[in-house]
Formats: C-alpha cells, sequence, structure tokens
C-alpha cells in the first residue's frame, strides 16, 4: 500500500497550506496547521510548495486521442486512459458517436472487461454515449446512416453498471420523452444536445430527466432573443448543467463571457470533446466513419463542419481564465466538483478526508505538475 506526504499544498478551494497524507487510495488526513508535517518513515514526499492541490479532472466528452477514435476502435480507450493524466485528467467518460448498435455493444464489452494488467492512468467510469438518438437537421460530424428515433427498448441494458454512464439524445423527437425516463431510471444522466428543440420542449426534457446539456451553441440553433429554444433554455435554467468547449474556436471568447455569467462554474463543465488528434501533429485522423482534417488547431470534415477539438483540458482552464477573468480557483470546479456533481459522484471532485486521491498539482498559471491517481503519482512534468 503506498503512502504518500504531500507538503506546502495550497488546497482549493480554502487556498489554505496544509500538509495531506494519501494511504490506500484515498486521502487520509488534512493538516493546515503544519503544512511541513513531518511524513510517516515508510511514505515519499512531494513538496508542493507554491503549488495548488485541486481534484483530478473528470471529462465528461472525449471521443479518443492519440491516434484512437473511441467509435472505430473501442479497445484503444485503455491506451488513451494511460496518456490522458499528462492533462490533469484521472477519470474520464470515453465518447461513442452515432453508430450500428453494434458498435455500442463493442464499447460496452470494453467497459466491462476493465483494464488490461499493470494498467496505471485515468479511469474511464463509464461511455457517454453521443447518439444515435440525435436530430438530422443538427447531426454536425455525425454519419445521418446510423440516426435512430429514440426507443425504451433500445436502451433497455444501458446503466452504469453495463458501462454506460451517460446519453446525449434529441429531446423533441418521437419517443424522447418515455427514452430519458427510462434511462433515468436505469441511472443513467441524460444530456440535451443534436437537437432542435424549442424552449418549451425544452423545458418538458428537463422536467422529465434532462439535468445536463451537450457543448452549449455547438449542434442547436443559435440564441433567438423572441424564441429562445434549446440555447436559451439550457442558459437560463438553474440547476441544468452545460458542457462548453473553450478552445476559442467551437465559441467565441465573448459568448464564453455570456455563459459564464449566465451559470458559473457550478454549473458549467469544460469539456474538450477531443478526437483521435489529441496530442498529435496535424494531419488527417478518423472520427466515425469519417476522416477529419486537423489544421490550424481545428478538427473539420471536408465541408468544414467542426468535428470535435484537440483542444487540451489543461489549456481550455487557462482560456477560461484568459476569456472571462476569473481566477484558477473559480475555473477549477468546471472539471472537478462539477462534473462529479453531474454524474452524481460522492467521492470525486473535493479534498476531504476520505475521498479518493485522485489530484493534481498545479502552478498558479495552471500548469499541470503532478497528476494522481489512487495516490499514485501516474505524471509529474
Amino acid at each position: 500500500m503506498t503512502t504518500l506526504m504531500i507538503r506546502n499544498a495550497i488546497i482549493h478551494p480554502t487556498g489554505q497550506r496544509a500538509a495531506v497524507l494519501l494511504s490506500g487510495g484515498r486521502i487520509q488526513a488534512i493538516d493546515t496547521s503544519t503544512p511541513e508535517r513531518a511524513a510517516p518513515p515508510t511514505a515519499s514526499v512531494i513538496d508542493a510548495a507554491g503549488l495548488t492541490l485541486a481534484p483530478g479532472f473528470i471529462e465528461l466528452q472525449i471521443n479518443g486521442g492519440f491516434g484512437v477514435d473511441f467509435t472505430e476502435d473501442p479497445a484503444g480507450i485503455w491506451r488513451v486512459a494511460a496518456e490522458l493524466p499528462r492533462y490533469g485528467v484521472t477519470a474520464f467518460l470515453p465518447t461513442v458517436i452515432t453508430s450500428p448498435l453494434d458498435t455500442i455493444e463493442r464499447a460496452i464489452a470494453v467497459m466491462r472487461a476493465g483494464p488490461p494488467p499493470g494498467f496505471r492512468g485515468a479511469v474511464p467510469l463509464g461511455l457517454h454515449l453521443e447518439g444515435p438518438f440525435l436530430n438530422p437537421g443538427r447531426k454536425g460530424a455525425h454519419n445521418p446512416a446510423y440516426l435512430r428515433l429514440p426507443d425504451p427498448r433500445l436502451v433497455a441494458d444501458w446503466s452504469p453498471e453495463n458501462g454506460v454512464r451517460l446519453v446525449t439524445l434529441a429531446p423533441e423527437l418521437p419517443g424522447a420523452e418515455e427514452t430519458i425516463r427510462a434511462l433515468r431510471e436505469q441511472g443513467v444522466i441524460v444530456s440535451a444536445g443534436h437537437s432542435l428543440a424549442t424552449f418549451e420542449q425544452a423545458q418538458a426534457a428537463f422536467a422529465a430527466g434532462v439535468t445536463y446539456g451537450t457543448h452549449l451553441f455547438n449542434a442547436m440553433p443559435p440564441l433567438e432573443h423572441r424564441s429562445p429554444n434549446l440555447t436559451g433554455a439550457l442558459l437560463t435554467t438553474p440547476g441544468v448543467t452545460v458542457g462548453l468547449i473553450v478552445d476559442g474556436i467551437h465559441a467565441h471568447p465573448a459568448i464564453i463571457r455570456l455563459a459564464w455569467k449566465a451559470k458559473g462554474p457550478n454549473e458549467i463543465t469544460l469539456v474538450t470533446d477531443a478526437m483521435a488528434a489529441l496530442g498529435m501533429a496535424e494531419g488527417v485522423y478518423r472520427l466515425g466513419d469519417f476522416d477529419i482534417t486537423v489544421r490550424q488547431g481545428a478538427a473539420r470534415l471536408p465541408n468544414g463542419v467542426l468535428a470535435g477539438s484537440i483542444v487540451r483540458p489543461d489549456e481550455e482552464i487557462r482560456n477560461l481564465m484568459a476569456y472571462t477573468g476569473c481566477t484558477l480557483n473559480e475555473a477549477l470546479p468546471t472539471f472537478t466538483a462539477t462534473p462529479a456533481r453531474v454524474l452524481e459522484l460522492a467521492d470525486r471532485g473535493r479534498v476531504e478526508v476520505g475521498g479518493r486521491a485522485d489530484l493534481v498539482l498545479l502552478t498558479p498559471e495552471g500548469h499541470i505538475r503532478y497528476t494522481l491517481v489512487g495516490g499514485e503519482v501516474v505524471y509529474t512534468e
């Protein structure tokens, strides 16, 4: 059993300096009275002077990375998981986009089989199935040949126990309300996205159990002041959290400021929507059935439609600070406490005694210095 003492850390969100003792994959003690407290004889020590100790990042929407596309190659989930800690990610939802149902079954089988021997890296918490119940009018980079109407019978075995944690669907489609209720009863979080829903249809979806909005502003109608539609409903409904891609491409910095003022850190989760080119050179990569060209920081279909991103999670934190003027302390919940709450996970997203020792140490500017999963250092700069 690894025991580790982190000394002189600045604890998020209190700002107090502390010594933090980790053992058995959990936070055993937080000593704010003695930040340089002596470690037990068998413990390793990290001197974190000047660094913020925060929960590990929880990424709710990532399609792949490091040359792997999860929809094309679900078995590649573990290869990506081993690399994500370099960006501060300790847990994530591998995202499978609209595809045949047998592709989803293969991804579920990968999740149920668990990690390979000796695995060290970020923990997949379950799949995010982005489709196939999407509106063809806002399909984005999804193959319309695989789109289907929502049907509770098709999702009967989708549950966290079977490897499915979150589902994005268009709530205005026939059968959506019944499917939303079925998924919620099975413990799956439901998100509205790739949708042409009206404001009223969105409100009905929230009442049925939708608690999240997939990549706000993207794959939904622009905000209309006389007919606010899904975008307006997501922005103005308390208790509904939204995913936001903060790469400077998917949404203008001024629009990021608008969303920040409307929702704030407790109702925004930063998501990358990253695809296979994350961590790779520019070129051509796969997303589902399509070849995607990555050039000048943007991933696009041949027709120019955006197809995911290549932004890094830690980069998004820095972008959010730059676009809104928020502090690191204000930005961090968007990748920590808020996604943990969205997923209804009580022991993640906070630095507290008894919590999981999934942690990051960051500079004041938001650069990752250490990432720990289960109390083990899995990345250090």
